[in-house]
């Protein structure tokens, strides 16, 4: 390919989701400030940094003259339209499960594309939505046990025991839960040129 492709992230879960597209990618750190501003919603928020953090790696790489496509994303969990916090103790996570129990959990993903030539960006939203059995107390104990969620947002790791909490899931792209819509980023890298089935 013209351009290199490169991930502005360090997340392990990002890149594994990236490898099941293509193995030929780099990854960069953004170090972007990743606070919200003042009356932001959180999906002004999501979007923002999903751009914010492709630009950061992007403009780089340009000082370096590397010509690349770089890969931003960011994602919030929301219930009762409160972004949710990483639990970091036992007794935390079981609060937070016992309240999604029989409600739903909204994931609201950015994802942006920046060139590196240029700086133009593209920036889309992607929603899913995870919808809670009605857990017993022994059953979210039980999975804290197992799992230890206490540095994940919402107390559960989809890709984990977490699917064994749920009743149904809601969205177009199961990757989007894990951090990386996988669909709309092969279609908004193939309109930039990049067709990854035909040259991944």
């Amino acid at each position: 390919m013209s351009k290199s492709l490169w991930l502005a992230s360090t997340s392990v879960y990002r890149q594994a989701l990236l490898q099941k597209l293509t193995s030929n990618f780099q990854c960069a750190k953004p170090e972007v400030d990743e606070t919200a501003l003042t009356d932001e919603s959180a999906e002004q928020l999501v979007m923002r940094l999903a751009a914010a953090k492709a630009n950061a790696v992007a403009t780089r790489l340009h000082q370096q003259s590397i010509d690349a496509l770089v890969i931003g994303s960011d994602q919030v969990a929301l219930f009762a339209g409160q972004i949710l916090g990483k639990p970091h103790t036992k007794e935390r996570a079981f609060s937070q499960l016992r309240s999604f129990s029989g409600h739903s959990v909204h994931f609201l993903t950015g994802l942006a594309v920046t060139d590196s030539n240029n700086a133009v960006t593209d920036t889309i939203l992607d929603e899913f939505i995870v919808h809670f059995r009605e857990l017993t107390d022994a059953e979210i104990w039980c999975y804290i046990e197992r799992e230890q969620p206490l540095n994940c947002a919402g107390s559960f790791k989809s890709e984990g025991l977490g699917i064994t909490l749920f009743e149904r899931l809601q969205g177009n792209d199961p990757n989007s839960l894990i951090g990386l819509p996988l669909i709309r980023l092969h279609a908004m890298l193939k309109q930039r040129g990049l067709d990854l089935l035909m040259h991944g």
